[in-house]
């Protein structure tokens, strides 16, 4: 398997049985347009038949951002009804596509809001020093629902509801986010991919059914948290997030500042 697409590359290497999965848009901060929301279900769902990928590593391109979330000028179409509330990124990522080969973050620049399908559906993360991570849902007016769910389950309750509640006035460095367990290890500069990729070779080493067994227990161990969570997310965000014309006049007038910790 390879191949590059709009929005996202995707190689393979079948010596070392890792491919890497490139979030491609660095022009927008790799944000998620819904063409690359497609790429992503479909590569998750390729990579689920290719026997001779054994492990993969997400990464995004540039050095300013992982993610960034969903591309704000994305126009996402809504059935008009209160009952049905379309989440455009609630299936990006691997294990919402019944994935249980190993998936390693190397995670650059900013990682915030939508980003984090993506990071709490990875087995681990690896970081650069300059990766910053926060939430900007409730600064625009919004409710952080399953992107807090998802986090809550691979960080502290108050790293998470502080991330959450904070917005944009506090992004959680690396330095921190390894202190905390969020990310596993903390690279030289510009050593994210390799590292992850390194891991990710000794990995897909192993003989597969014992690796991905293992996967699939350890997603086992929350999943039960993640499904209640997002069963009521559909009602927080309905009740809670702002009209689409009073959050876009929040994000017109935002400011730069933000404090690092």
């Amino acid at each position: 398997m390879g191949a590059v697409v709009t929005g996202l590359g995707v190689t393979a290497d079948k010596d070392t049985g890792v491919a890497v999965v490139t979030l491609d848009r660095p022009h927008r901060l790799n944000a998620i347009d819904l063409g690359m929301r497609d790429e992503l279900i479909a590569t998750w769902q390729q990579l689920r038949f290719d026997d001779s990928v054994r492990a993969v590593v997400l990464t995004g391109a540039g050095e300013r951002a992982f993610c960034t979330g969903l591309d704000r000028d994305a126009e996402i179409p809504q059935p008009n009804s209160p009952y049905m509330a379309d989440d455009p990124l609630l299936h990006i990522g691997p294990k919402s596509n019944d994935l249980w080969k190993p998936v390693i973050a190397a995670v650059n620049g900013m990682a915030c809001g939508g980003a984090f399908y993506l990071l709490g559906e990875s087995d681990f993360l690896v970081a650069d020093p300059a990766a910053t991570f926060f939430d900007p849902h409730t600064t625009y007016g919004m409710v952080s629902a399953y992107e807090s769910v998802l986090m809550a389950q691979v960080m502290p309750h108050g790293e998470a509801a502080r991330m959450a509640l904070m917005g944009t006035a506090e992004r959680l460095s690396a330095e921190r986010a390894h202190a905390i367990g969020l990310v596993t290890e903390l690279t030289a500069p510009g050593g994210a991919l390799a590292a992850a990729a390194a891991a990710a070779e000794v990995i897909a080493g192993y003989p597969p059914e014992g690796v991905q067994g293992t996967v699939r227990a350890l997603w086992a161990a929350k999943e039960a948290a993640v499904r209640q969570g997002f069963a009521q997310a559909p009602h927080l965000v309905s009740l809670g997030n702002l009209p689409l014309d009073r959050q876009a006049e929040l994000f017109r007038s935002r400011q730069s500042g933000f404090r690092s910790r």
